[in-house]
Parts: structure tokens; sequence; C-alpha cells
């Protein structure tokens, strides 16, 4: 679908009936389950996008630590008296951390093993479950592979090869408030290059990348709410670019960071 076709509709569907996730599920099914009994999601349709919360991946895989398990470091147990954390968290995110960017005003700002630059890690303490203060779930090790994995068994079931982006919040410099961002995809292109084609006015754009990923995850979030336990939605009638992307392609090597 191109811009200039008229009557252009892009809706968001969240998926009911996915239940709290634990190590081990079935969280393909659970999603496959979901799409048979949200209204209007099925049938799948080309164009459609699956988003999947980076909280529910984790939780399936496993990638959840019991902070009853951690010692806090000295340089832990430091920063979290001089603002108020909890040690052993921050102990976790300092492990999970590739590179340390900075630890000030109660912020700690790092680089994961992916490579993504985030507050805590993606280290998070919220919508864990039952154990809810003794838990933390850390990002997936592959979410690519995560996001391959659950795109398979929907186009199993529904024959519909549905690209599929995983999603987790993020920061941004110098702006408050938090968006999802995509940190896995698989099934489609996470940017859009559009350097080299005229605009509307017929001047030719030169820097112009489009995030496609990112704004798909953060229109699904519109409907997944922070707090309602909906952690699946189709993006309806997007059409991304298709293709076997990575998340890789998004990350900025560090030779064109500003501010190192």
């Amino acid at each position: 679908m191109s811009p200039e076709d008229s009557g252009v509709q892009i809706s968001v569907i969240a998926l009911g009936g996915i239940p709290e996730i634990v190590p081990g599920a079935d969280l393909s099914g659970l999603i496959v389950q979901a799409i048979e009994t949200t209204p209007e999601a099925a049938p799948l349709r080309d164009g459609d996008v699956l988003v999947v919360t980076q909280k529910v991946v984790s939780k399936a895989d496993g990638a959840i630590v019991d902070l009853s398990t951690i010692t806090p470091s000295p340089e832990a147990l430091d920063f979290a008296a001089r603002w108020d954390k909890d040690p052993r968290q921050v102990e976790v995110v300092l492990a999970e951390a590739k590179r340390v960017i900075r630890m000030e005003n109660g912020v700690i700002i790092t680089e994961t093993r992916h490579g993504f630059v985030c507050a805590n890690g993606g280290v998070d303490a919220s919508n864990v479950g039952s154990r809810s203060g003794g838990l933390v779930t850390v990002l997936p090790p592959d979410p690519d592979r995560s996001a391959a994995v659950i795109r398979a068994a929907v186009r199993d079931r529904f024959g519909v090869d549905v690209p599929v982006v995983i999603s987790d919040s993020f920061g941004r410099p110098w702006r408050w408030g938090i968006v999802d961002v995509a940190i896995g995809v698989s099934g489609l292109l996470p940017l859009e290059d559009l350097r080299g084609v005229a605009d509307a006015d017929g001047r030719m754009m030169r820097t112009t990348v489009r995030a496609v990923a990112d704004e798909l995850a953060s229109a699904a979030e519109l409907a997944f709410g922070k707090t309602a336990r909906r952690p699946a939605a189709i993006v309806r009638g997007a059409d991304p670019p298709r293709g076997e992307g990575s998340i890789r392609e998004v990350i900025m090597p560090r030779e064109f960071d500003l501010f190192p």
C-alpha cells in the first residue's frame, strides 16, 4: 500500500486470553490460540504484523533472575544506597551489561550484549507475576530467534506468513516518557531506506531512513497498555517492507556516536 492511496487505514487488535506466562510455557501456541479466539484477529491478512512484548518472551524463555540468589558487589551497594535502589537489582543490571555508559542521578545507562543502549540494560521488575519484588526479567538472549519461532508457529497454523516484532519499552534522549521499540524481528526489514527517493515535492531525500519496526512496536503499545495484561497484538494494514531482516540492522555503530 503506497502513501498515495486514498483511505489508508491502520488498526491495532490486542489479542485476548493469553494467561500469565511461566518459564517453559508454549508461548507460540498460546498466541495462536489467542488469534483464533480474539474477534476480528482471524483470518490473518497480508500486511498484518504480529507484535509481542519482550516480557512474555523472557518469561517463556526462562530469562528470569531470582533476586534471592544475587550477592551485590560493593559498587552495586554504594549506588543503591545513594539512590534508594534494590542493590540486588543493580547488581543484575551491571552483570547483564556489555559496558556501563553512565551511572548518575539514579539512572544506569548500559550497552547490552545485543548492542542496545538503554536504561537498566533491559532488566525489569514490573509485571513479573506473583513473586513481584523477588524476581526480575532480563532480555531474551536472541530476540530475532524468538520472533522467528513465533512466526513459524503462526504460519504453520494459519498458512499466512505474518512478520513478527518483539517489543520493549525504552526511554528517549532529552525527552521524558517511554515508547516501545523493536528488539527483535522476523519476516520484515526493520528499516526502510528512502535515501535516493523523491519526496512529494520531487526533492531527493538524502538522509531519511524510517525505523519501521520501532513504529510498529510503538503502535502496538497503544493497545497493550502497561497494566492490562495484553502482551500481543496484530497491527493491520501497516504492510511493512518484507525480507529476512535482523534487529542488528538498527544498531548504530559506535563510530557514529556523537556522545561517546
